[in-house]
């Protein structure tokens, strides 16, 4: 039977220990460390953000994890890869201090992804050079995962990772196929016009983590229009990406790997768990 964990931001304005604490109460015993920054974060020091600093000592996530008890089954650094690098944007070295923070924690994988450029020159790079920036961006990342045995796994979020044929031309370009894999997110693949059975058929063993969301009959105009959102707030089966056949291949594949719900509000996580292990038995 597959893990079923919950994103550490289903609590608003709240404290990471408050995510952890609520995700317990849920019944969970796995969760995602969703949300990651440098150095210090107002919101952290007077309790209205969940998210953990990666310069921290890991002893203080440890603790709360603990306390709730919670195991993290990833640490989440999606980053910014196709703009220019800038002090304010999170990129390679933000991804390297979550590889680094993942093994001081005992956590096998980080996920990253591409995202959407927010300046002009990110939105004006051809296909060949959005490849280019992406490898480029994650060469030192990487290397340290490799180092440090973590699994670094790159998501559906963008014009490049929501394309089948694209996401393929980046894992040759990156190599390194024992270290870097894939993490399906069933709702942003789907949102940027994917198809998640031809993503499963297509990689199969290289998917090793999939974020569980679902999406109602109102997100159809969007769909290849937007990449990415953060959160489904309908319960898993209740819309239009048709996740129990995806589920259904998963399991013939063999994938075993831990899973993330991203489904907002607890009564819609209780019946998204009832029916992933329904449909996973």
């Amino acid at each position: 039977m597959i893990d079923i964990g919950c994103f550490a931001l289903i609590s608003p304005f709240s404290t990471l220990e408050a995510q952890f604490k609520a995700i317990h109460e849920m019944g969970f015993t796995h969760a995602d460390l969703t949300d990651s920054h440098d150095g210090a974060l107002l919101g952290g020091e007077f309790g209205f953000t969940a998210a953990a600093s990666l310069d921290s000592h890991p002893s203080g996530i440890s603790k709360m994890l603990k306390a709730h008890q919670i195991l993290l089954t990833s640490v989440c650094a999606h980053a910014n890869l196709l703009d220019p690098t800038a002090p304010n944007t999170f990129g390679t070295a933000q991804i390297i201090k979550a590889i680094r923070l993942a093994r001081d924690l005992g956590v096998k994988q980080v996920i990253t992804t591409e995202g959407d450029p927010k300046t002009h020159f990110g939105e004006s790079l051809s296909h060949e050079e959005r490849i280019f920036s992406i490898a480029e961006k994650l060469y030192w990342p990487i290397q340290w995962a490799a180092e440090l045995g973590i699994e670094l796994l790159i998501e559906p979020h963008g014009i490049v990772t929501d394309n089948i044929d694209a996401t393929s031309e980046l894992l040759e370009r990156l190599g390194h196929a024992e270290t870097v894999g894939l993490n399906l997110d069933t709702g942003n693949l789907w949102l940027g016009g994917g198809d998640n059975l031809q993503y499963i058929e297509r990689f199969g063993s290289r998917i090793k983590h999939v974020h569980w969301k679902d999406l109602g009959s109102n997100w159809l105009e969007k769909r290849g229009q937007q990449f990415g959102c953060g959160m489904g707030d309908i319960a898993l089966g209740d819309g239009v990406i048709g996740l129990e056949a995806i589920a259904t291949q998963l399991k013939q594949i063999g994938f075993d790997g831990p899973t993330t719900l991203e489904v907002f509000g607890p009564e819609n996580l209780k019946t998204s768990a009832e029916r992933l292990r329904r449909w996973f038995a």
